[in-house]
C-alpha cells in the first residue's frame, strides 16, 4: 500500500506559480513510478507529469512543457510539481499517483494509489 497525500493548492493569478507536493508513505519511495494528473469541469483526467521509478527520467504533457517541473525528495519522500507561468487553462484538481510498473505509465488506469487531490485556481 501506498499512501499520498497532496498540499500546496491555491488561487493565484494569470502568470503565478505554485508548487504542489505530494508527500508519500507505506511503501519505499523508489520502488514505484510517480506520476501528476488533473482533472478540469467538464474534461477526462489528464495526465501531467511523471517520473520513473528511479526518478532519473521525466515525462511532461505537451500543454505544460517547459512550464512545469517534476522532481521529488528520497530524504523526505515527496515528489514536488513547480507550476510557472500559469494560465486560467491550468486550473483544475491536481492529483499525484503511485504506479508499480517500472516505466512511464501516462494513462490514469495504470496507477494504482491516489492522493486526494488539490485544487489549482488560475484567476484571469
Amino acid at each position: 500500500q501506498v499512501q499520498l497525500v497532496e498540499s500546496g493548492g491555491g488561487v493565484v493569478q494569470a502568470g503565478g506559480s505554485l508548487r504542489l507536493s505530494c508527500a508519500a508513505s507505506g511503501r519505499t519511495f523508489g520502488s514505484f513510478g510517480m506520476g501528476w494528473f488533473r482533472l478540469a469541469p467538464g474534461k477526462e483526467r489528464e495526465f501531467v507529469a511523471a517520473f520513473t521509478r528511479s526518478g532519473i527520467s521525466t515525462y511532461y504533457a505537451d500543454s505544460v512543457k517547459g512550464r512545469f517541473t517534476i522532481s521529488r525528495d528520497n530524504a523526505k519522500n515527496t515528489a514536488y510539481l513547480q507550476m510557472n507561468s500559469l494560465n486560467p487553462e491550468d486550473t483544475a484538481v491536481y492529483y499525484c499517483a503511485a504506479t508499480l510498473y517500472s516505466s512511464t505509465r501516462y494513462s490514469p488506469n495504470e496507477y494504482h494509489y491516489w492522493g486526494q487531490g488539490t485544487q489549482v485556481t488560475v484567476s484571469s
